[in-house]
C-alpha cells in the first residue's frame, strides 16, 4: 500500500498538476506542474491566453444564467431555513425552482478547477474572489453528514442514491473532489477542500464502512478519489476507489443497458471498450490511477489491452472517439463513419487523462504520441478561435445541407448540458501539466510535447532549467537551450514522433548519432553546460493516410496529415465550381504549403494544396448498372485544405478529412502530376 505524499523528501505537492502520483507509486514518468512548465509562445500558449481572457469570462457568466449557482444557493437557504439534516425539502411553486439537469453542480466544479489552474499560473483577484464564494456557498450548502447534491437535497431528497443508475451523486462529487484538490495545491480554497474531504468521508462511511452496495452510473470519482487521497494521505479514499472499480461488472449499477455504464463484466476482464465513451475512459483513467497507488498489475495489464484495441479498431483518427450518436457510445470494431462521429469533446479529454497515467505508469511514447494527436486535433476542433464557442460533438465531415434535429452543427456558446465548455477550461488552463515529465529515478528530463516553454525540474543531480523555442506545430524545429545544469551529467530525452519518418538531432550545431530506444525518446546524456543548445528537426513533409480496409464508411478515401496536425477541407476554400463533395484525390499527388500570416477568422495557419479532380455525372440517377468510372466525368482541380482544428470559424458551409482517392482505370494516366517523396505514406515507427 503506498503511504502518504507528505513523507517525502522530495515534495510531490510542488508538483501542481491534475495528476500527481505518490512518491511510492508505481511509476516510470513522475509529472512535473503547471508552476514548472510554463508556456511562452505558439499555439498552446495562445490557447491559455484566450482561455484565461474570453472562456473563463464566459464560463462564470453562464453559471449564472443557467442557474448552476443558484441551485448551491436555493439549497443553502432551504437548509438555512429548515434547519434539517436532510437540506430542507423541494422547492416550492411560488417560490425559485431548481433548473437544469440533476448534474448541474459539476459544471460549477470544472469551472472552480479551472479558474484554480488558472490562478496556479497567474493569479487574479476576480478569479481569488470567485474561489472564496463559491467555497462559502457550497459550506453553506452542505448537510451535516457531508452529503452535498443540490438536485437531491432541492428537488428529491427522498431518493438520495436511490437511483445511482443516473443520478450523477459521485459523478458531482468526483468533480468536486478534483477542484479540491486544484485549490489545494495552488495554496487557495481551504473551505472547498473541506467540503470535499466532508463529502468523501460521508461516501466512505456509507460505501465502504456501512457496507451500502452500489455504484455511481457515470464513473468519475474514482480517480478523483484517488487524487484526494494523494492529497491527504487518507487511505480510505484509495480503499474506497478500488471497491469501486472492483465492483464493475456485476449488476451493481442497475436501470438501464449494463454495457452502456460498464456494468457488463469486471475490468480485468474486459478485452475492449463499450458504451458511454466518456464514462469509459473516465473508468480507464481511475483503473490506471489504482494501479500506480497499489501495484496491482492485472489492473494495468487490462487497461493496456483496452488501449491497444482502441487504437486498432475504435480511434477516429482525429484521437476521437465514440461513433454512435445513440447513447453517446463507442460502436463496433471498425464503425467509424465521418459523418456520423459523435466524438464528445468530453471524451477526448479523458482520453487524454488516461493516456496521460499511462504514460506515467509505462513511459512510453506510443500514449504521449496518442495524448499529441487528440490535443491538436480532436480536442482543438471543440473551441472557436476567439473562445466564445464549443462542440460538444467533432465529426470529421459535414454536408451542406447538414441538420441533426434544428441543429447545424456548428459552434454553441453554451449548452442545456453544458459538461463540455468547463471541461475543455480546466484542461487548457492545466495544459503545462502534460509536456514534460522527470524518470522515475529523477536522473532524467523527458519532453513529451513540443511548444516554447522555460521548463525547470528538480533531478537527482541538481535544478535543470531549459529554455524551448519553436514555431511548433507549423514548424518541426524545436531548440531546447540549457539555462541552469549542475556540474554532474543528466539525461534530455525527446519523444521522437511516430508520424516522423526522418528525425534530426543537433548540438550546438553538430549532428547526433542517436536514434529513439524502444521507449521512443531519443536521449542525450552528457554533463551539460549552461548555453549548451539541442536541436530536434522533426520531418513535416504533408502525408497521405489511409484507413484500415474494415472500415467500411472510408474504403476508397484518403486523409491529409501534417506533423502532428490532420487537415480537412472546407467548400469556403474550393474554387467557385467545385463543389466538395464532387472531389477526389489522386494517391500520388503532391502537396503545396502555404503559409498564412492571417487567414480571416481563423489567423495564423499553414493551408495544402494539392491536385485533385472535380467530378460530375450526366444524370442524377441514385443508382445504376452502369459502373461509377463509366459514367463519371472529371477534370483537373485543385482543393485546399486546412488544419482540422479550425474548421467552422468562417461559415457554416461542408467539410470532409476524407476524400475518395482517384484510381487509375486500366491502360489510362492518371489525371493529376505524379507526386514525389512527400505524398508516400510512411509506416509509422511502433513504440509497444
Amino acid at each position: 500500500m503506498a503511504g502518504s505524499s507528505s513523507t517525502s523528501s522530495r515534495s510531490v505537492s510542488a508538483a501542481c498538476g491534475p495528476a500527481v502520483p505518490t512518491t511510492k507509486a508505481r511509476v516510470r514518468q513522475r509529472p512535473l506542474g503547471i508552476r514548472d512548465v510554463r508556456l511562452t509562445g505558439g499555439v498552446l500558449a495562445r490557447w491559455q491566453r484566450v482561455n484565461r481572457d474570453a472562456s473563463i469570462p464566459l464560463g462564470l457568466e453562464q453559471l449564472e444564467k443557467a442557474g448552476n449557482l443558484d441551485n448551491l444557493r436555493l439549497t443553502a437557504e432551504l437548509a438555512k431555513s429548515s434547519g434539517a439534516e436532510n437540506g430542507g425539502a423541494s422547492s416550492s411553486a411560488s417560490g425559485p425552482s431548481y433548473r437544469g439537469p440533476r448534474f448541474s453542480d459539476s459544471d460549477v466544479y470544472k469551472q472552480l478547477e479551472a479558474v484554480a489552474w488558472e490562478c496556479g499560473r497567474e493569479t487574479s483577484p476576480e478569479l481569488v474572489a470567485f474561489i472564496d464564494q463559491v467555497g462559502e456557498l457550497l459550506e453553506a450548502a452542505q448537510r451535516e453528514d457531508g452529503y452535498l447534491n443540490s438536485y437531491y437535497q432541492v428537488v428529491e431528497p427522498e431518493k438520495q442514491y436511490a437511483e445511482l443508475h443516473y443520478s450523477h451523486e459521485m459523478y458531482c462529487a468526483g468533480h468536486l473532489m478534483q477542484a479540491a484538490v486544484a485549490l489545494a495545491r495552488i495554496g487557495e480554497g481551504e473551505k472547498v477542500r473541506k467540503v470535499a474531504e466532508r463529502f468523501a468521508d460521508h461516501l466512505v462511511t456509507v460505501f465502504l464502512e456501512g457496507g451500502r452496495t452500489g455504484i455511481d452510473g457515470h464513473p468519475e470519482v474514482e480517480t478523483a478519489l484517488v487524487e484526494l487521497y494523494r492529497v491527504t494521505g487518507n487511505e480510505r479514499y484509495l480503499e474506497l476507489a478500488r471497491k469501486l472499480v472492483d465492483e464493475r461488472g456485476k449488476g451493481l449499477v442497475g436501470g438501464r443497458s449494463v454495457r452502456y455504464v460498464q456494468d457488463h463484466m469486471p475490468v480485468r476482464d474486459a478485452d475492449t471498450l463499450v458504451g458511454h465513451a466518456v464514462r469509459a475512459l473516465y473508468l480507464e483513467a481511475g483503473i490506471v490511477d489504482l494501479y500506480l497507488e497499489t501495484g496491482d498489475e492485472s489492473l494495468l495489464e487490462s487497461s493496456v489491452r483496452r488501449w491497444e484495441d482502441l487504437v486498432a479498431t475504435k480511434l477516429y483518427i482525429t484521437g476521437g472517439v465514440g461513433s454512435r450518436h445513440a447513447q453517446e457510445a463507442f460502436g463496433d470494431r471498425y464503425e467509424l463513419p465521418p459523418d456520423r462521429a459523435y466524438a464528445e469533446t468530453c471524451a477526448a479529454i479523458a482520453n487524454i487523462h488516461w493516456n496521460w497515467r499511462l504514460l506515467l505508469a509505462t513511459g512510453k511514447a506510443r500514449y504521449a504520441d496518442l495524448i499529441e494527436r487528440t490535443l491538436y486535433n480532436g480536442f482543438a476542433a471543440s473551441t472557436s478561435t476567439d473562445g466564445t464557442r464549443f462542440f460538444y460533438v467533432n465529426p470529421l465531415q459535414r454536408r451542406h445541407d447538414h441538420y441533426e434535429g434544428d441543429d447545424p452543427g456548428r459552434r454553441h456558446e453554451w449548452y442545456s448540458c453544458a459538461c463540455c465548455p468547463p471541461n475543455i477550461m480546466r484542461l487548457v488552463a492545466s495544459l503545462g501539466h502534460y509536456v514534460a515529465t522527470v524518470d522515475a529515478t529523477d536522473a532524467a528530463l523527458f519532453v513529451h510535447q513540443f511548444t516554447s516553454s522555460q521548463i525547470r525540474a528538480e533531478l537527482s543531480s541538481g535544478s535543470v532549467d531549459v529554455n524551448v523555442e519553436t514555431d511548433y506545430p507549423w514548424d518541426g524545429k524545436v531548440s531546447f537551450t540549457v539555462t541552469q545544469t549542475p556540474n554532474e551529467p543528466w539525461t534530455l530525452a525527446l519523444r521522437d514522433p511516430a508520424w516522423s519518418r526522418s528525425t534530426r538531432v543537433s548540438l550546438g550545431g553538430s549532428d547526433l548519432d542517436v536514434s529513439a530506444g524502444d521507449d521512443g525518446y531519443i536521449r542525450i546524456a552528457r554533463t551539460w553546460e549552461p548555453g549548451d543548445v539541442v536541436t530536434l528537426e522533426l520531418d513535416m513533409s504533408p502525408r497521405l493516410v489511409f484507413p484500415h480496409h474494415r472500415v467500411d464508411a472510408l474504403r476508397g478515401c484518403a486523409a491529409i496529415e501534417r506533423g502532428p496536425l490532420l487537415y480537412c477541407f472546407e467548400q469556403i476554400d474550393q474554387e467557385d465550381d467545385v463543389e466538395l463533395d464532387d472531389l477526389a484525390l489522386a494517391a500520388d499527388t503532391d502537396f503545396t504549403t502555404v503559409e498564412l500570416d492571417d487567414l480571416a477568422g481563423i489567423g495564423r495557419t499553414v493551408t495544402i494544396h494539392v491536385n485533385a479532380v472535380a467530378r460530375s455525372a450526366p444524370t442524377d440517377e441514385l443508382y445504376s448498372t452502369t459502373p461509377p468510372e463509366d459514367r463519371i466525368r472529371e477534370r483537373k482541380a485543385r482543393a485546399v485544405a486546412v488544419p482540422y482544428f479550425l474548421w467552422d470559424n468562417r461559415d457554416a458551409g461542408p467539410m470532409r478529412v476524407w476524400l475518395p482517392v482517384r484510381t487509375t482505370r486500366s491502360g489510362a494516366g492518371p489525371t493529376t502530376e505524379s507526386g514525389g517523396e512527400a505524398s508516400r505514406r510512411s509506416e509509422s515507427r511502433s513504440h509497444a
